[in-house]
């Protein structure tokens, strides 16, 4: 069983270089979610793809953030 960081559940704040690749990965997120809006057609499928890439970059912040184990990145 793989034991998380004491940290894992708490808030770390971010260092500016972190900060830096967070915006970039956000801004390149919202134009691919551009993208998907334009070109999905409705329906359910549309609504799946574009949550879930909303989940993968909330996710990105975390792998900037955090080592696998939920230790923080320095």
């Amino acid at each position: 069983m793989t034991t998380m960081h004491s940290s894992t559940f708490e808030y770390l704040k971010p260092t500016d270089d972190q900060i830096e690749k967070m915006n970039r990965i956000r801004l390149a997120a919202k134009a691919y979610s551009e993208v998907l809006e334009k070109e999905l057609p409705e329906g359910p499928d549309k609504t799946f793809v574009i949550r879930n890439h909303r989940s993968n970059a909330m996710w990105a912040n975390v792998a900037i953030i955090r080592l696998p184990d939920g230790t923080p990145r320095t």
